[in-house]
């Protein structure tokens, strides 16, 4: 799923157009997926032509504050804040440290190497699917999806790869994608991730950081998904159980959802 071009918004993508089988797909223009929108220009012309009426936040309060989202002309933001009771014990480094361990390779060998990373990715991964926070982001997000009348709706988190990443897989996977079309449009992002963040890789790298560190830190990566797949498994045995009773979101709704996004014959 190739990348919109827009200079202002970072790995923005339109999730229309994916194959959902027996010859439908997600209609284009109405659920798009991005990074953060702390830089986005309005009036970029790809930008304002894309007709964006809500947003869904998914980023935490801190994220808000430091980078705060401007809005395409006439949308409306939604926050759900998908780690809001998670961050403080998922093992992660908060967005604002970021930086910092990508410029120390000692401190993040301290705090995210011998495979830490790859845990603490996936028991976040796993808390999407679980904690409270988690089920009423993205009860919210699908609430905005099915709303009557909704018009094009963006969601996004900070590099619009994990929290974004779980959207886009739930959204898929209730229309109906197969197991590749989800896995590989979750995989799509790394490439515009890793070329977003090659400046700070090649500096730690070059200080003597460990590459495949870095990688797993701002890119994703198959069992990161899979994680979260199989909490859903474990906990409700299939997507629409999740939906229905983690997330409590009615079948009218989802009914709604698949209507609207699905363009095709049955």
């Amino acid at each position: 799923m190739p990348a919109i071009p827009a200079t202002s918004v970072a790995n923005l993508r339109d999730l229309g157009g994916l194959p959902l089988g027996g010859g439908r797909s997600v209609r284009p223009g109405l659920v798009l997926r991005s990074a953060q929108l702390d830089r986005l220009d309005p009036d970029e012309p790809v930008v304002a032509g894309l007709g964006i009426r809500t947003v869904v936040d998914l980023r935490t309060e801190t994220e808000r504050g430091e980078r705060p989202d401007r809005l395409p002309t006439g949308a409306r933001q939604l926050v759900a804040d998908v780690l809001a009771d998670h961050l403080a014990i998922s093992g992660l480094p908060p967005a604002a440290r970021l930086k910092e361990l990508l410029t120390d390779p000692a401190l993040a060998e301290e705090y995210l190497g011998g495979g830490q990373v790859r845990t603490a990715f996936a028991q976040t991964y796993r808390t999407f699917v679980s904690s409270d926070s988690g089920r009423a982001s993205y009860r919210a997000l699908l609430t905005e999806l099915g709303a009557p009348g909704a018009g094009p709706l963006l969601f996004h988190c900070t590099a619009g790869k994990d929290r974004t990443g779980w959207a886009a897989t739930v959204v898929l996977c209730l229309l109906g994608a197969d197991e590749e079309t989800v896995r590989s449009e979750y995989l799509s992002v790394n490439t515009a991730v890793r070329q977003a963040f090659a400046p700070m890789i090649e500096g730690f790298t070059a200080q003597g950081g460990d590459p495949d560190l870095a990688l797993d830190l701002i890119g994703v990566l198959p069992e990161y998904l899979e994680a979260a797949l199989d909490e859903v498994a474990v906990r409700h045995g299939s997507m629409e159980k999740y939906v229905r009773e983690g997330l409590g979101v009615p079948d009218e709704v989802t009914g709604a959802i698949r209507e609207r996004l699905t363009a095709g014959r049955a």
